[in-house]
């Protein structure tokens, strides 16, 4: 709770800083329009959804069982921490490992340290994004050493990541670093719905400027 994930999807659907966030119950959604390979004759435009999945208090089985529902289909994952909450971070294995293998036992996951084996994320085929939020929260002077631990954090789960203040657009402006990284994450989440593996087009793919449909999940674990 309370890392950002609904003022993140707000912004990234509707370029709009969230006024009055509130805490998400069971599971908001919202669209994006994504211009996939932009500027490449290969150019086609999707409607992606993106599925704020709230992070309910607790690992209960029933809470973990309900928060299952939402995993069927997924073609992408957002995993969103507070920048400002080390816990934050440290419980995205936790919630990864629940989206990833639908609540199956952790077998050989975990090592003695307690750190997580980086080849649980190697063969997975769900593209993932991590996004540190509350960015401007964070003092001058220990931003370097707090960026330096997230970006161990995305290297674990061979992911890109994106540090951002939600309350302000210019840290997806266009052009920009984040906003590169955040349009190549989309390119690979149609990639995961429409392509197969080698690389041929899946039967059903959409016409050059049809709309076809992703769909995308912002997690997070308490």
């Amino acid at each position: 709770h309370g890392v950002g994930k609904s003022s993140l999807v707000h912004l990234l659907c509707q370029n709009q800083v969230l006024g009055n966030p509130s805490w998400t119950v069971g599971c908001s959604v919202d669209v994006r329009i994504h211009d996939y390979k932009e500027g490449t004759p290969e150019e086609k435009t999707y409607y992606i959804e993106l599925w704020d999945v709230g992070g309910s208090v607790g690992s209960a089985s029933s809470v973990k069982s309900t928060r299952a529902v939402f995993y069927n289909s997924v073609n992408g994952i957002i995993l969103v921490h507070d920048l400002t909450n080390k816990k934050s971070s440290q419980n995205l294995y936790r919630w990864s490992l629940e989206a990833l293998n639908r609540d199956v036992a952790p077998t050989g996951v975990l090592v003695t340290n307690g750190d997580y084996d980086r080849e649980q994320f190697a063969d997975n085929q769900i593209p993932l994004l991590v996004i540190g939020t509350k960015l401007d929260q964070i003092p001058e002077t220990k931003r370097n050493e707090v960026l330096t631990r997230t970006a161990f954090l995305a290297e674990d789960f061979n992911a890109e990541e994106i540090n951002l203040d939600c309350t302000n657009p210019r840290y997806l402006a266009a052009g920009s670093s984040n906003a590169v990284k955040l349009s190549r994450f989309f390119d690979k989440v149609i990639e995961k719905r429409y392509l197969s593996r080698d690389g041929n087009q899946i039967p059903g793919f959409p016409d050059r400027k049809r709309f076809g449909g992703g769909t995308l999940k912002s997690l997070h674990y308490d």
